[in-house]
């Protein structure tokens, strides 16, 4: 006669609650269970990763961090539009200066007093680089070579800024700059074939820094006067001294960036197998052992 489905409950409810009383766990139909504390997307990342050794688990990683660290915790990398902005906003700046030079400093007197003996805006035409550079050389081999290095300057600096990561603040701000800079300086030179300076500057701290260079370097001019200089040049001194800064706290970066990655435990060394004695001879081994040894008994001699 069959059984009805009402009595195979009972009995399904007493072997569960056996299983319990024994200590073994009913097995879930989907595995292990995800590891408490952590979210569902970090769980299941830690379940796909394979252990490390034999019955040595992985360490479980705090919630949120396990993956894309760069972009959750120290911010979003820096983007194309903040590059725009900051070098045509510097590069802006750079040619209204310029155009403001040209009509004002061109005629009588030639010049503007800022500040008596040390700043003052006159208007120079630079045909060559920094302090004079390629100065003397025709028009055939300056132009082309300033465009060169120029185009390759600009190139290097985007190329580089694409590659930046969020800590980097400090390069996030100079290489836009440098590049402003640069474009300003560029289409002075396509322009005119010379790049517009107006910016004069003197002082006694000069002076004493060309007295220095002069102990070492032979002819040497001494004077206070620093070259003449435009908005350009502010930007890419500005953005090349941001880009020192970064190179400095990269260096000590590093280190704390490692000390904060979680290291994986070590494979618990293997063990020597202990072989398994016979019964017999164990049973032997404790009686020798456990036999009690008499202090009267003379030792025996051998036979010579």
């Amino acid at each position: 006669m069959n059984e009805s489905p009402t009595q195979d409950a009972p009995t399904q409810e007493a072997t569960g609650s056996t299983n319990e009383a024994a200590g073994e766990p009913n097995a879930s139909p989907t595995g292990p269970s995800a590891p408490s504390g952590l979210e569902a997307p970090a769980a299941e990342a830690l379940a796909a990763e394979p252990p490390i050794a034999p019955d040595v688990p992985r360490l479980e990683r705090p919630a949120g961090t396990a993956n894309a660290i760069p972009e959750t915790i120290l911010g979003p990398r820096p983007s194309p539009m903040f590059l725009a902005v900051v070098s045509i906003t510097s590069l802006v700046a750079d040619v209204v200066t310029k155009l403001w030079a040209e009509k004002r400093l061109e005629g009588y007197p030639g010049y503007v007093n800022v500040l008596d003996d040390h700043l003052m805006f006159v208007l120079a035409k630079n045909k060559g680089g920094a302090w004079g550079l390629l100065q003397g050389q025709s028009e055939n081999v300056r132009r082309p070579f300033f465009l060169l290095v120029s185009v390759a300057a600009i190139a290097f600096i985007v190329t580089l800024y694409r590659r930046l990561q969020p800590r980097q603040h400090a390069l996030k701000w100079g290489l836009p700059l440098v590049l402003g800079g640069a474009l300003g300086n560029v289409f002075d030179r396509i322009r005119y074939g010379f790049v517009i300076d107006f910016i004069d500057y003197r002082s006694e701290w000069i002076r004493t820094m060309n007295e220095l260079i002069a102990k070492r370097t032979p002819g040497h001019i001494v004077t206070d006067h620093w070259p003449t200089f435009n908005v350009a040049d502010i930007a890419i001194c500005v953005g090349v001294g941001l880009m020192a800064i970064d190179m400095l706290t990269a260096r000590r970066g590093k280190k704390e960036l490692a000390a904060d990655v979680p290291l994986e435990p070590e494979a618990p060394p293997a063990e020597a197998p202990v072989a398994e004695a016979a019964p017999g001879e164990a049973a032997t081994a404790t009686e020798e052992a456990s036999a009690p040894i008499d202090a009267s008994a003379e030792p025996t001699k051998s036979e010579g």
